[in-house]
């Protein structure tokens, strides 16, 4: 299996990008945020997502040439437009705006409107973090759940991270979506032809189903029931409707259709975590939590408990340590993008 380093994977996937019609900046914020993350051992978000974003830009469902705008409307308050552009290379933009706001106020907020998948968020809290901040990133979806008490497909499923900086590189990093499980999984057992559990969907009656090919014609369930359901939509409202994004079902679904521009709403908030604690106080009071959920006896024939992040972050020091394999199908799908 092909080893890459950090470096030589940001280094093809932004010549992908740039050769897709993606300005520089775009194309090397993106190859840093897919890198992170297939880095991370989120594959499912990562490098595979390379040819599927170009696809898009081919089809006209993101615009390469974008050139996304920032407004400050306040000392620590940024209105966003994306204009449809590469959504990993955007975030970072966005990300990295509103960590320079909090720089001089201590926290801020990003609300950005006509915005495209930025793919797994633990990338974003991961940048936040190292460099000292605390993040709370949400965004609405092309809808997929149903709205409390309702059994049609209103409302994406709101993937929300949180990031923790910790000065020896032990971040917390929460990224989960309100789904009980993701479309991507429903679409491969219907691929493999196997069943799945009938808490991860319902049929378009309304019915669990353990039937991938009938979940997929119906709506997944959200995580809590109706307070997951209401949650997604309370998020959906916060993300888009403040950043004037489509909301709801309005959201266009360019998984389905490549041709789509969906007008994602997002919002990142960040805090200068200095501000509150010594960098050294909080490394501390994060071990001495780590500690006390390490404690607790696991499951039966499970691991040990631990904080939300210690897996994604141990993928990330071996990554670093001895470099990413790759397959040799996607490495050579990737070197083919970049020409």
């Amino acid at each position: 299996m092909p080893v890459l380093t950090e470096q030589e994977a940001r280094a093809v996937t932004a010549r992908a990008f740039l050769r897709a019609g993606v300005a520089p900046d775009l194309a090397e914020a993106a190859a840093l945020h897919l890198t992170l993350t297939e880095m991370m051992g989120i594959t499912t978000h990562g490098l595979s997502r390379v040819s599927s974003y170009i696809g898009r830009i081919r089809a006209g469902g993101i615009e390469a040439g974008a050139r996304p705008a920032f407004e400050a409307v306040a000392p620590a308050l940024i209105r966003g437009d994306a204009a449809q552009g590469l959504g990993a290379g955007v975030a970072q933009l966005a990300l990295a705006r509103t960590m320079e706001a909090a720089r001089e106020t201590g926290i801020a907020a990003c609300f950005l409107r006509n915005a495209t998948h930025f793919g797994a968020i633990a990338p974003l809290s991961l940048v936040a973090a190292e460099v000292g901040f605390a993040s709370l990133v949400t965004a609405n979806s092309a809808p997929m759940l149903a709205p409390p008490g309702g059994r049609g497909v209103a409302v994406g499923n709101a993937p929300t991270g949180i990031g923790l900086p910790h000065m020896g590189g032990r971040h917390v990093i929460l990224d989960m979506a309100l789904s009980v499980a993701a479309r991507s999984k429903l679409r491969g057992a219907a691929e493999r032809g196997e069943t799945v559990p009938d808490s991860w969907a319902l049929d378009a009656e309304g019915r669990p189903t353990t039937d991938p090919k009938a979940a997929l014609k119906g709506v997944l369930q959200a995580i809590g029931g109706r307070k997951g359901a209401a949650l997604a939509v309370t998020l959906d409202l916060m993300a888009a409707g403040l950043a004037g994004a489509a909301m709801l079902s309005d959201v266009g679904d360019n998984h389905a259709d490549p041709s789509r521009r969906p007008d994602v709403g997002q919002m990142f908030l960040v805090i200068d975590a200095a501000r509150l604690m010594p960098p050294d106080v909080l490394a501390q009071r994060l071990d001495h939590a780590a500690g006390i959920v390490g404690a607790v006896p696991p499951v039966p024939g499970g691991a040990p408990p631990r904080l939300p992040g210690a897996r994604a972050m141990a993928a990330l020091r071996q990554a670093r340590a001895v470099g990413i394999d790759l397959s040799a199908g996607l490495l050579n799908e990737l070197q083919e993008l970049a020409g």
